[in-house]
């Protein structure tokens, strides 16, 4: 089944600074019927205006990934890692036993990201940051690796995950299909133009929700750009 999750129907937050469309229960947004995907817990697609951002929080046991889609974000924590993390990069950060961060758009213009959080296999795991720069060019055959817990996307320079779950992304030229196969569960972002997989359309903003189907034909009916989380079903963690 592949599920249309459009973004006119996201739970939606303007704080004046931020401007926050949720597609799982989050802060003061509350849906029983969106508490997550999977171990798909948190996507959050966020305007963070200039000059503001999140003041120093704390986070434990998840993998938080964040994606840059415009602007840039700096980010701060008590481990003493500190760093921009700039449009199309992504950084992770694995919070385990603890750890205390912020998050600030230096810039002077808004920033927008998906920020992402994933619950881990394994719980109280040394706390970790990194980020890494990606390439720009547009996908000719599949997505790339972004993040991931598993070793062969690693080897291709993916940021590690504590989970059996891999975020892959990419740039389609208008009229260029790919192929993707799915280990368990897909949670599809459309962070640019309009896409068709498997018959299911999808445009920027949307989601679509991918279960019990193993292969995909992503086929860009527009020059686009997506992000695509492949995550098992939740698992109590060890």
């Amino acid at each position: 089944m592949i599920q249309l999750i459009s973004y006119d129907t996201l739970g939606h937050a303007n704080h004046g600074w931020l401007n926050a469309r949720h597609h799982f229960s989050f802060a003061n947004y509350y849906d029983p019927e969106r508490m997550g995907f999977g171990t798909l817990r948190v996507v959050n697609d966020d305007v963070i205006a200039a000059g503001t951002g999140f003041g120093t929080h704390p986070h434990n046991n998840m993998e938080i990934i964040t994606y840059v889609r415009q602007g840039g974000i700096t980010h701060r924590d008590s481990l003493g890692n500190e760093g921009r993390t700039g449009a199309g990069d992504v950084q992770v950060m694995s919070a385990g036993t603890g750890v205390a961060h912020s998050e600030y758009n230096r810039g002077s213009e808004a920033t927008n990201l998906y920020q992402i959080w994933i619950e881990p296999a394994k719980r109280n795991v040394a706390p970790r940051w990194e980020a890494r720069v990606f390439p720009e060019a547009q996908v000719e055959d599949k997505l790339v690796p972004l993040a991931s817990g598993r070793e062969a996307d690693l080897e291709q320079g993916a940021l590690l995950i504590h989970q059996d779950a891999t975020i892959s992304g990419g740039r389609l030229a208008e009229g260029r299909s790919i192929e993707h196969e799915l280990k368990y569960l897909g949670y599809l972002l459309v962070s640019h133009g309009s896409v068709d997989v498997n018959g299911q359309k999808a445009s920027k903003g949307d989601a679509l929700a991918i279960s019990d189907v193993s292969r995909l034909t992503i086929t860009a009916d527009s020059d686009s750009e997506v992000l695509l989380i492949d995550v098992p079903a939740a698992v109590q963690p060890a």
